[in-house]
């Protein structure tokens, strides 16, 4: 390929990167790196000069995120010790609960340990996540230290046959040399196998330079980086991992205790280049959506027999599988369609969806064709929007349940077939 070629297929890989964020230097070294790799290659003939490029920036993104996933570190001897370190607000504890719930999944036996001392709700709030996913938590009794703290979680872990003990620490607003002073007792009273920085995604370089401080205070073992459903993710990402070459090992995808996902750096690759990531998809389905709950779907699709009472089941499962703008971005080419729905706020449309949904008796539910003009004024008023609005939705299950009858008889492929001619 000549040098025309490649820099014309490259300006818009380096626009897209230095418009999330990513630091100049990084994109800079990157893509000297795809421009060499590229002039020296062949022209497959199978691919355009464009297409080919892409290929290489996959491969290089994929080879400076770490090319293959790296689990966190289980010790050969249980329990291990994670220690969760980071600023405030960043989402530690709520972090620490998502892990926890991930563990348990796989048959592990977990404890939380509130270290966080300083933060006011701070136990509290580790307590109400572990009552929601049934999950002990340790807390001050007696101990005036977090260090003391989580002396009694391991030793406590060491008798009771605990897989995996998790170390909610505390934060500050910045670094300062009381919070560092206090992480560094905690990691020598106790010794974790892993020290994992949980960084908050949308702060963008500045995530760079605490994750730098947090490493040669602390020594960091791999990275937490959440709230990554917002636009910024792969700035701070790239950034993070070509700075410190610490590991990224989970995304925080949203506040659910479900949105946690293992990190891919293939996958994540294929999502910054705008290629999609369905293996992250399906596992994200699989999280919202039980094979008897899929199950159960299908029964009343093929059957001709669902309602709105299925459709608002289905409302749900949708909302867990996080944003939706995040979720077409996973499915090849949907990037571009999520950038143009971004600022339409789509999980708004659905909330309206859902409130309208809401505000139906269970007889409207599984029989809309008793809704007449009164009901509808009900309906809009109950759920604050317009009759309009209501007979839109109306029409609209209609079509869909239409379109299921004429799929179940064996005419889907007409019926596509008009759809698409005109």
């Amino acid at each position: 390929m000549d040098e025309a070629s490649v820099n014309e297929a490259l300006r818009e890989v380096r626009l897209a990167l230095l418009e999330a964020d990513v630091h100049y230097k990084v994109v800079k070294d990157l893509l000297d790196r795809v421009r060499t790799r590229s002039l020296e290659q062949q022209v497959l003939h199978s691919l355009a000069p464009g297409q080919q490029v892409l290929t290489v920036v996959w491969e290089e993104l994929t080879a400076l995120m770490g090319q293959s996933h790296r689990p966190v570190h289980l010790a050969p001897n249980p329990p291990t010790v994670i220690m969760l370190v980071g600023l405030q607000g960043a989402g530690k504890t709520t972090t620490a609960g998502k892990i926890a719930r991930s563990f348990m999944a796989n048959g592990r036996r977990v404890l939380l340990a509130a270290a966080d001392l300083k933060r006011p709700a701070a136990i509290k709030q580790l307590q109400v996540i572990g009552e929601q996913i049934q999950v002990p938590v340790v807390v001050p009794d007696g101990e005036s230290s977090p260090e003391a703290v989580c002396r009694a979680a391991v030793a406590k872990a060491n008798v009771s046959g605990v897989d995996l003990v998790l170390l909610d620490t505390a934060g500050r607003l910045q670094i300062d040399e009381a919070l560092m002073s206090e992480l560094a007792e905690i990691r020598d009273a106790v010794h974790p196998h892993e020290v994992l920085l949980v960084a908050d995604a949308m702060t963008g370089q500045t995530a760079v330079s605490i994750a730098e401080q947090f490493d040669r205070r602390i020594g960091v073992s791999g990275i937490i980086l959440t709230k990554t459903e917002g636009d910024a993710r792969a700035g701070a990402l790239l950034s993070m991992l070509a700075v410190t070459g610490k590991p990224i090992k989970y995304l925080g995808t949203g506040e659910a205790l479900t949105a946690l996902e293992v990190f891919h750096p293939e996958r994540m690759a294929s999502r910054i280049l705008g290629m999609g990531d369905v293996s992250g998809l399906v596992e994200r389905a699989r999280e919202a959506f039980s094979d008897v709950e899929a199950s159960r779907m299908a029964d009343s699709v093929g059957t001709g027999s669902f309602t709105l009472e299925d459709f608002k089941a289905q409302l749900q499962h949708v909302k867990k599988l996080g944003s939706l703008t995040d979720v077409l971005a996973m499915i090849p080419g949907g990037a571009k369609l999520a950038d143009r729905l971004a600022d339409r706020a789509p999980e708004r449309d659905l909330a309206r969806v859902e409130a309208m949904v809401n505000s139906m008796t269970p007889r409207e539910r599984r029989h809309p064709d008793v809704i007449n003009g009164s009901r509808r004024k009900r309906i809009a008023c109950g759920s604050g929007t317009t009759v309009q609005d209501v007979n839109q939705l109306l029409r609209q299950f209609a079509q869909a349940k239409r379109m299921m009858k004429t799929l179940k008889g064996g005419r889907g492929r007409d019926a596509m077939a008009r759809m698409f001619s005109g």
